[in-house]
């Protein structure tokens, strides 16, 4: 079975469908790309309402009906997204397109987007349709040679089913609490699934600026620990931390040093915040005032 095989079974010909693989070659978007396929699917959708000028051509020439859209998770593999129709599309100018909130958003997650050596583009209306909506993130097919070559039409490629998962992989496990390291960006485009088990923790964690390799130390331990805390720097950029207010937050890296005990008394975590301090010499070399 393959990818026209599901199609034709929903009444869909493949000759209507273009199929997309996205792989941002932007490194900061393309890890947090499923995470928004998963929880902020208009973040998602803004990322594939334009295109580069050759499949831009493609798209409005009316052949085309459908967008069938896949994430390039690993090598020779799709997995799946969503089927969108293609309904209609409007020109938008350079100053329009960076208008778009979702836009926006995107560019702070790294993505490049519209060059400002085009003046205007298309931006098509994508609808996502309820076909094999259950099977987002769990509907792998293979991705046949050249991978460079990011979109196909449906009926000129064999996409053969690879697997169908029990569990999306755009939603997945959170990586153990020591190999956790996020930008500031990113802070507010974790999955739900992270931010419920940093919710849970209280510990100490570093901000580290890449532009001098200072580090600032902190502690977690309110209402929602770690998530909380972390969550007003994605708001603020600085969290009222006097020396991080001096400094651009799109330069910090946020890691765990020591997480604790969720039931650890407030000025336990105080105390082991202050050891970190002390062996990172965070307060002499580093972002810490206090």
């Amino acid at each position: 079975m393959d990818l026209n095989d599901l199609l034709r079974a929903k009444t869909i010909e493949p000759e209507q469908v273009l199929v997309f693989r996205h792989s941002p070659r932007e490194p900061q978007l393309k890890k947090v790309l499923p995470w928004l396929a998963a929880e902020k699917q208009e973040l998602f959708n803004a990322y594939q309402q334009s295109q580069g000028a050759t499949l831009e051509k493609v798209m409005a020439d009316g052949k085309a009906r459908y967008v069938a859209s896949f994430i390039g998770l690993a090598p020779g593999t799709a997995s799946f997204v969503g089927l969108y129709s293609i309904a209609g599309s409007s020109r938008l100018s350079y100053e329009q397109y960076w208008t778009v909130p979702a836009n926006v958003e995107l560019k702070r997650l790294g993505m490049a987007g519209l060059e400002d050596s085009r003046p205007n583009c298309l931006w098509f209306n994508l609808l996502l349709m309820d076909v094999y909506s259950s099977w987002k993130g769990k509907l792998i097919v293979v991705w046949p040679p050249p991978e460079r070559s990011w979109w196909r039409s449906a009926y000129r490629n064999e996409m053969a089913v690879h697997a169908i998962l029990e569990e999306s992989q755009f939603d997945g496990a959170m990586p153990k609490w020591n190999e956790i390291e996020l930008g500031w960006e990113e802070l507010r485009a974790m999955p739900e699934r992270w931010r419920a088990k940093l919710r849970e923790w209280r510990g100490v964690y570093y901000i580290f600026d890449c532009t001098d390799r200072k580090g600032y130390v902190g502690s977690a331990y309110g209402e929602e620990n770690l998530l909380g805390r972390w969550l007003e720097y994605a708001a603020s950029g600085h969290g009222d931390n006097a020396l991080l207010k001096e400094r651009d937050p799109r330069n910090f890296r946020f890691s765990i040093l020591q997480r604790v005990s969720p039931d650890m008394d407030a000025a336990d975590v105080i105390h082991l915040e202050g050891t970190w301090k002390e062996r990172l010499h965070a307060r002499t070399h580093g972002l810490c005032a206090n």
